[in-house]
């Protein structure tokens, strides 16, 4: 009876094990094998790529290319190219966010050849750039047509995503002192650091009340403060408490008192803003 019963399962098609079967099942496994090693050394490539060391390697291969004069005309639509594609210069030449922001000061996003030619008959005499950025072709593109059209050109590297510098602000005086104006002050998109350094401006040469100042920093500009460019706001609320409510001058507070580290730890973003800026607006 027992006989009869195991005969009968073992001619059940779904249970009998032929030759043919295990060789497939080994043809399975040694293909989902292959697939996961494939996986594997994929998520490791991927993980190489993202890495700060790989970032800062490509960042400094970048600035070797771009941070020479451009010698001929294949060199020069490369710049182009690369400012317009992977600069994302392709909206600031539908909108260059360009604004007054008092008489001998203007704000902008990073301009093309044309804008800095067009700025330079409009009377701008000095070109302060924010962002670096000489990891692009903006930047042999903007220092060619800033020497064509007799701008100054001259650097004021401003962080959009950390505490300011202290030693870099306390110099914000002098600076602001030896510049020839009128000055188009530019960092990437004319948001963050554009909006950083043009309430710094008012603030400090211009000596205007905080609240007057701070209004360079706002959405009408594209600047978002739930972000972590929100520290940037931070910085000058962070000077109405310790400093200007106390009776100190700004210059003294960012001597004297003022923490970066004390603002980064207590600076807190909204994630959904975060991510916003960081992959939709695609901020520097």
């Amino acid at each position: 009876m027992f006989a009869l019963r195991r005969k009968a399962i073992s001619g059940l098609p779904c249970l009998r094990r032929t030759g043919r079967d295990r060789a497939n099942d080994r043809d399975s496994l040694q293909k989902s094998g292959l697939f996961a090693a494939r996986q594997g050394y994929l998520l490791i490539v991927l993980k190489k790529l993202t890495t700060p060391a790989y970032r800062q390697a490509r960042r400094d291969a970048n600035i070797a290319r771009w941070d020479r004069p451009l010698t001929g005309f294949f060199q020069r639509i490369w710049a182009w190219i690369d400012m317009v594609f992977v600069d994302h210069g392709i909206f600031r030449l539908i909108y260059l966010n360009k604004h007054r922001v008092s008489p001998q000061f203007w704000r902008a996003a990073q301009p093309t050849p044309g804008q800095l030619h067009q700025s330079g008959r409009d009377g701008v005499k000095t070109v302060v750039n924010l962002r670096g950025g000489r990891e692009f072709g903006s930047w042999p593109l903007e220092r060619e047509a800033c020497e064509q059209s007799n701008l100054q050109l001259v650097d004021f590297v401003i962080r959009s995503r950390g505490a300011p510098d202290r030693e870099r602000i306390a110099s914000a005086k002098v600076f602001f002192e030896g510049l020839t104006y009128p000055v188009l002050a530019h960092c990437k998109s004319g948001a963050d650091r554009a909006g950083f350094m043009a309430t710094l401006y008012l603030l400090v040469h211009e000596q205007r009340p905080l609240d007057e100042a701070l209004k360079q920093l706002s959405w009408r500009y594209g600047h978002f403060k739930f972000a972590k460019t929100g520290i940037l706001d931070a910085f000058f609320e962070r000077y109405r408490v310790e400093g200007l409510e106390k009776g100190i001058d700004f210059q003294t507070w960012v001597e004297t008192i003022y923490d970066p580290e004390a603002l980064e730890h207590s600076f807190k973003t909204k994630p959904w803003a975060d991510w916003f800026v960081e992959h939709i607006l695609r901020r520097e």
